[in-house]
């Protein structure tokens, strides 16, 4: 099966909520934004196709993605934080409806933001089902598609995640990903990017050297 790209945005513009520590490089500006949708809606159809995807439930997935997003015809999914719904900065519930309603799709990223290695079992039933079961209902539709907080991952929770169905799991391990492959890599987008590095390090197929190297890093991580 031919590996694609999936782009992995956090906020775009200027953060309404106070940042964690390490999470501003994520930001970017809405003018590297708008290039990399520019050249993912512009892209020929013979290469393989793009997935778009936002992690945080910061309010510009709305504001500022959304609008972005339905003007060149392009999809997204959103892993929204369900903890943090209807915070300053964050998404509301009408917010998580309205990106349903334009066809986006919705994932989990768990409830308050925090690693999901390591959990004891009162947190792990929070994180990987209570905030699944909260965006289920709020949406109406099933929530089958997780984003790794952080990234970080080993073979337990991959385990955990599997037991509890979840058709996808998406990491931060930055290689290209098989449509029908359980765990998909994602690149995350951070302020340093311009069209260029975005162009040559993420949308251009990766060569063999390279493909090897970063399997070899994930499945480091799944025998943990």
């Amino acid at each position: 099966m031919t590996g694609r790209a999936s782009l992995c945005f956090h906020g775009v513009g200027e953060p309404r909520r106070p940042l964690e520590p390490g999470e501003s490089p994520y930001w970017i500006t809405v003018e590297t934004f708008r290039a990399v949708l520019d050249r993912v809606a512009t892209m020929p159809r013979t290469t393989p196709g793009v997935r778009i995807t936002f992690d945080d439930g910061n309010v510009s997935d709305v504001e500022t993605a959304l609008p972005e997003l339905t003007a060149r015809g392009l999809e997204a999914t959103f892993f929204v934080l369900a903890g943090r719904l209807d915070e300053p900065g964050s998404l509301s519930r009408d917010h998580v409806r309205t990106l349903v309603a334009a066809g986006m799709r919705v994932g989990t990223h768990g409830m308050d933001h925090r690693p999901w290695v390591g959990l004891d079992d009162v947190t792990r039933q929070r994180e990987l089902v209570e905030a699944r079961d909260r965006l289920r209902d709020l949406t109406g539709t099933p929530i089958d598609e997780a984003a790794l907080p952080l990234g970080r991952y080993d073979r337990r929770l991959l385990h955990h995640l599997r037991s509890l169905g979840y058709r996808h799991v998406h990491t931060s391990d930055r290689a290209w990903a098989r449509p029908d492959a359980w765990l998909q890599p994602r690149f995350s987008l951070r302020d340093a990017d311009t069209i260029e590095s975005v162009h040559a390090e993420m949308l251009t197929r990766p060569s063999l050297a390279r493909r090897a190297e970063r399997t070899a890093v994930g499945w480091v991580k799944r025998l943990r």
